[in-house]
């Protein structure tokens, strides 16, 4: 384990000097820096009152070190490597949250639709003070994931305060695996369609696509309302990619580092679809990174109307770049900008229609309480800095099982679109913008087949 971890530091010391010296003079610094540190480490292994594991403490500095740089930047094990990849390709076991470090406490930024946290009622800007009545102060975001994370069946125990509770409370939740099931879709009405993307993963573009395509077989689509609420972003790519669904032309995003290789640009590409139906994009403050992507170009080009409240503000790019003996370090090496060339880095995307989050959203057990406000991208320490600022009828006679079944799957799922229009008040004025915005094309073109 020492060795591993020694190695992992002198590797970045070295990347860094050997790639980010501009004199002679800063790379003598540098080593002198490293030099500076293994003395430390030499005298803290011969005075310090008890034994030293080494291996924890150089893991402490590097995560110190990573730290030091931004929110999202960290070092992982080959173990964290592994759950890591395991999370972008489609799954992983525990509660089902997602998490951060806010004022040096571990604190949710959203959890994910139907997963134990979000059945218990874990809500965005929760302080997560212990896990199994150990105190999360200490712990760096990797070593809380761990804690979380376990075999399906078994149970953990998390400590939570929020503002407007006397004291914290304790939930008790069973780990389950938990399938990122990246694309869900309904039909609202008639031609006007409903697809949420709860996060980026390696399937997402093609999932959209079939989903796109089962909602348009009814009854072609006069209207779409793309849910990125609670959305924490994923893969770059895919994003883009699910963009580049809804553009013909243009830029979708570009990227900015120290380093030629960091400048990218991505645009979009016509791919003979016709995908020019009103579109209306809900957000929130649990909305990062990728769907920030989404929202952004989307909003620069004119094609949706974004809906909700401000998203998260994260406008960074993490690389994840290899270690010796499988670790790997997360790093921020860039960060992106909107077509329109603005950082949203720490501001967000902000809404073409603020709509608040629903009044039934507030805490039942103290309905007096305000709204929680929940986490953003600036208010994380350490923060980037953003240098821009901006029903069919059935026949006669006796119907046949299967299609009898099918009538009542059909009625189900009115019953629950109409619960969910109900409960949602963004996602019911986002409806009725879309059925106005039909209607204005309609009346700019009375010709347009509409069946």
């Amino acid at each position: 384990m020492t060795r591993a971890l020694l190695s992992a530091l002198t590797f970045f010391f070295l990347f860094v000097a050997n790639t980010h010296a501009d004199n002679g003079k800063q790379e003598r610094d540098l080593y002198q820096d490293l030099e500076t540190f293994a003395n430390v480490l030499t005298l803290i292994q011969q005075y310090y009152v008890d034994e030293v594991d080494s291996g924890k403490v150089i893991n402490g500095a590097i995560n110190g070190m990573l730290g030091s740089l931004d929110p999202h930047s960290a070092y992982m094990t080959a173990e964290d490597f592994k759950a890591l990849e395991e999370e972008t390709s489609g799954s992983f076991t525990g509660i089902g949250i997602e998490i951060s470090i806010r004022d040096g406490v571990l604190t949710a930024v959203t959890p994910i639709e139907g997963t134990p946290a979000d059945r218990q009622g874990i809500r965005p800007g929760d302080q997560i003070v212990r896990i199994n009545g150990e105190l999360t102060k200490t712990m760096t975001l990797m070593e809380a994931v761990k804690k979380l994370r376990g075999e399906v069946g078994t149970k953990v125990t998390i400590t939570v305060h929020r503002p407007e509770w006397k004291e914290p409370r304790d939930f008790t939740l069973t780990r389950e695996a938990i399938p990122l099931v990246s694309v869900n879709s309904m039909t609202l009405e008639p031609g006007f369609g409903y697809l949420r993307i709860s996060n980026f993963q390696t399937s997402t573009t093609r999932d959209v696509l079939d989903a796109l395509n089962v909602l348009g077989k009814k009854h072609p689509l006069r209207g779409l309302i793309l849910d990125l609420r609670n959305n924490p972003g994923g893969l770059l790519d895919q994003a883009v990619k699910v963009a580049d669904i809804f553009l013909d032309k243009g830029v979708i995003v570009s990227t900015k580092g120290r380093y030629k290789e960091e400048q990218m640009i991505f645009e979009a590409h016509p791919d003979g679809t016709h995908n020019d139906y009103p579109l209306v994009v809900l957000v929130n403050s649990g909305s990062a990174s990728g769907s920030e992507i989404v929202a952004g170009a989307l909003q620069d080009h004119k094609r949706a109307i974004i809906l909700g409240t401000t998203t998260f503000g994260k406008g960074s790019v993490q690389t994840v770049l290899p270690l010796p003996e499988g670790a790997g370090l997360r790093l921020t090496t860039a960060k992106y900008y909107t077509p329109n060339g603005l950082s949203i880095q720490a501001t967000g995307i902000k809404p073409d229609m603020v709509v608040p989050l629903n009044p039934a959203s507030l805490d039942k057990t103290n309905p007096s309480a305000p709204p929680q406000r929940n986490i953003r991208e600036k208010d994380l320490p350490n923060h980037l800095k953003n240098e821009t600022v901006r029903p069919s009828a059935g026949s006669s006679g006796e119907k046949d099982p299967a299609n009898q079944e099918a009538s009542f799957e059909q009625v189900d799922e009115i019953q629950q679109t109409s619960k969910r229009l109900e409960q949602d008040n963004q996602l019911r004025t986002a409806l009725i913008i879309l059925r106005s915005l039909h209607l204005t094309d309609q009346q700019r073109n009375p010709r347009k087949d509409d069946n």
